[in-house]
């Protein structure tokens, strides 16, 4: 967690993003441990390299979607500037639209990555059930990290923005 920690400030330079981007782990923790409760997996190593696995690909997206996010702000803000008004409205607007950015990049991602581990989940052999643990809290996870990301980090990435441009934004 440290090493990912480290990487992503090295990335941005700011411990707000950082932040921002980390709170994509609770989201994805969130839908692998319903999964890991429906189907009775008990903690264990498997499911550690699962979850490890699941922080790449949580943190992957928020990485994304934040870099999407900044780049739409920064095209809005410019546009405002010489306009010479900031509004929420439009600031809203640029959130959604970079969220929209990513959406199918995002959609096909969690598709891919769920229909690999599918058959995993559902294989039967030797093997099988240490494959499954470790599959399991990546799909669960995968799950409650499309949907969150899409609105959680968007939604916090927006009252973010608002708080910081404050003074300047016009009603």
């Amino acid at each position: 967690m440290v090493i990912i920690t480290f990487l992503l400030y090295l990335a941005f330079y700011r411990v707000r993003e950082v932040i921002i981007v980390l709170a994509t782990l609770p989201m994805s923790i969130a839908g692998s441990s319903w999964l890991l409760w429906y189907l009775d997996f008990d903690l264990s190593v498997a499911v550690a390299v699962g979850l490890i696995a699941l922080a790449k690909v949580a943190v992957e997206i928020g990485v994304i979607m934040l870099v999407y996010l900044n780049q739409y702000r920064d095209d809005y803000l410019e546009s405002a500037i010489l306009h010479g008004s900031v509004t929420e409205e439009g600031l809203r607007q640029a959130v959604n639209q970079g969220a929209l950015q990513r959406l199918r990049p995002i959609v096909m991602t969690m598709a891919a990555n769920t229909a690999g581990l599918l058959p995993i989940m559902y294989g039967h052999g030797t093997g099988s059930e240490v494959m499954q643990r470790i599959a399991a809290p990546m799909i669960g996870g995968m799950i409650s990290t499309f949907v969150l990301t899409l609105l959680v980090l968007s939604a916090v990435y927006l009252v973010w923005q608002k708080w910081l441009l404050r003074g300047e934004i016009q009603t």
